[in-house]
């Protein structure tokens, strides 16, 4: 099976044919995958260098032009670093394009800190009408990345991801899926942690909806899955700052009296390298561990 990055420079390789409207904005990260398309379309494969301001710039810019940009590179150098010229280029400019991130919160441990952005939604919160993708299988990247090309001129991030659930779901771009029926609590699994959360509650009495879009977020799911339990208790797994959705599903459940546990990844920095493997479990997100944090708080 191919990587989600792979697909990402397959699909967007043949979006480019597809479309004239369509750019590619990179900064080093990523070129070889584009290579025969910047020879087919010299003028609309960018690379910017290692100028992760400027490549959010250009892609603000190529907006302006008329253009819909898709710019790539690591998360920590699409939203952190460059963050100004998110909110500025893109949102105060009142134009749109595509962001499309690789190695999110852990995916390339080696890297270091540098090369981790679990904070990245929780960025995107800050700012006004941005659409979240957060695919957990290369099958469902290359839906929502056709749908993030395809959305006029909306502000898309789709957030790549090295882990991958073992098969693709029927996603749409909108809607939670109800994966697991149950009825002592809901637990809303994102994008990748969806093969550990099923793991976890395996045999557990709990209906699991799964969500690889998270911006906007489903309301009218969540409150349809909690108005199907016995008790309105929410558990949330995310592969990025544990809680970063935990008030849209407040929102969501206003009206309902209601507890919501969020897990994700911790503030807390995990200094040694490792491997993915060992910063799941580090942050408490392998099955094991999610078990016993969902059992612990549904059973209180």
């Amino acid at each position: 099976m191919d990587t989600m990055r792979e697909r990402f420079a397959s699909v967007t390789t043949q979006l480019l044919d597809e479309d004239p409207r369509l750019a590619v904005v990179l900064a080093d990260i990523g070129v070889d995958g584009f290579r025969t398309a910047a020879e087919r379309h010299p003028r609309r494969v960018v690379n910017v260098g290692i100028r992760e301001q400027l490549l959010v710039g250009v892609g603000g810019g190529l907006a302006l032009a008329g253009l819909r940009p898709v710019v790539h590179t690591f998360a920590s150098f699409l939203v952190e670093r460059p963050f100004e010229q998110v909110k500025l280029d893109f949102g105060h400019q009142g134009v749109g394009g595509v962001l499309v991130s690789a190695a999110g919160s852990y995916d390339w441990p080696a890297g270091g800190f540098t090369h981790m952005a679990p904070g990245d939604i929780a960025l995107l919160d800050s700012l006004d009408g941005w659409t979240v993708h957060v695919p957990g299988h290369p099958d469902e990247a290359e839906t929502l990345l056709r749908h993030a090309a395809a959305a006029g001129d909306d502000k898309v991030y789709v957030r790549l991801s090295a882990q991958s659930n073992e098969a693709a779901r029927p996603v749409d771009g909108a809607r939670f899926l109800p994966v697991r029926e149950g009825r002592n609590g809901v637990v809303l699994a994102v994008g990748p942690m969806l093969d550990n959360v099923l793991a976890a509650t395996e045999g557990l009495d709990v209906t699991v909806l799964y969500a690889t879009t998270v911006r906007p977020f489903d309301d009218a799911a969540l409150r349809t899955a909690v108005a199907g339990a016995t008790a309105a208790d929410v558990v949330i797994v995310e592969p990025y700052h544990e809680g970063t959705s935990t008030r849209h599903a407040n929102d969501a459940l206003e009206h309902v009296p209601h507890r919501v546990l969020g897990l994700g990844v911790g503030r807390r920095e995990l200094r040694r390298y490792g491997q993915i493997d060992e910063h799941l479990a580090g942050q408490g997100l392998d099955a094991r561990s999610l078990r016993e944090r969902i059992t612990g708080f549904l059973g209180r």
